[in-house]
């Protein structure tokens, strides 16, 4: 069992499952509603919890009742809150959304009244306790002096970054990191059609780390350090219901895979493996049976 610090966000999420996804100005009735707890930083400890790991969260949360059923699910995973930072002002941030029956995907709209995680909150935790620490790509300012404090405090507690949303400025982060783990909206906003050519073109600024990107039904790639390329398929499910959360999925699975001192190959496999099987069910609450 490895001590995972993940620092990052915490939503409500308020999930209309629909049998098509609507035309607009289109009326129509939802087959079920569920409001859970999601958010990127929090999935991925929910699935790496379920692989037997000790968990912790640092992100913030406003102090009004929409942040109880986030705490409760926490706790229920096992996961330490000892480091969030309850704000009196602001609002739990919520997402709204629509999960389509017919293709499996989903829609989010997504707002945000609330103070992010700041580094003197981060500085109170104890690194000296963990054996791995991973960052939302998210709050740049703050994030950068999380990660060069972690550098120089402990230069080998393995970091990783997940980068989905092209931020400005988000590249001055790379550098910190021991794993970047890319998402395909990423690469696109960059202008690249394919994820080989994305990592490749990217490895430079961060020729110490290992890089991933995943690339939806064509798979997920790997490139090390040394520039070998390493690509696994995807794992469709028998039938796909939900994809929400598929990303963070693959995200645990990587860094599972790594601090148990697994190959990289069979690491991106196992990752990929693992989200397609999460693609398959509703929720994360069923990765490992």
């Amino acid at each position: 069992m490895a001590r995972i610090l993940a620092v990052g966000n915490a939503t409500l999420d308020i999930i209309n499952v629909v049998d098509t996804y609507p035309h607009e100005d289109q009326e129509l009735r939802a087959r079920a509603q569920h409001i859970v707890r999601g958010g990127n930083a929090c999935n991925t400890l929910v699935a790496l919890s379920q692989l037997g790991h000790d968990g912790a969260w640092a992100g913030t949360l406003a102090d009004e009742p929409d942040a109880q059923p986030i705490l409760a699910d926490l706790e229920r995973h096992r996961i330490n809150t000892g480091a969030v930072h309850m704000s009196p002002e602001g609002k739990v941030p919520t997402s709204y959304v629509i999960l389509s029956q017919a293709s499996g995907s989903r829609t989010i709209v997504h707002h945000r009244d609330l103070a992010e995680y700041s580094h003197h909150d981060f500085s109170r935790i104890d690194l000296g306790e963990l054996d791995w620490i991973h960052f939302e790509g998210r709050n740049l300012d703050e994030v950068e002096r999380m990660l060069e404090r972690v550098k120089r405090e402990r230069p080998t507690l393995p970091v990783s970054v997940e980068v989905e949303k092209p931020r400005p400025g988000i590249e001055r982060l790379f550098h910190f990191a021991d794993l970047l783990l890319f998402s395909r909206d990423y690469a696109r906003a960059h202008g690249y059609r394919d994820a080989s050519t994305f990592l490749a073109a990217v490895g430079g600024q961060a020729p110490n780390a290992t890089l991933s990107c995943t690339w939806g039904d064509a798979g997920a790639w790997l490139r090390t350090a040394e520039g070998v390329e390493l690509h696994a398929p995807a794992f469709p499910p028998p039938m796909t219901v939900d994809t929400l959360g598929a990303g963070d999925v693959f995200n645990a699975g990587i860094i599972d895979a790594l601090v148990r001192g697994e190959e990289l190959e069979r690491a991106l496999i196992e990752a990929s493996r693992l989200a397609g099987k999460k693609c398959g069910v509703y929720g994360l609450n069923e990765l490992v049976v």
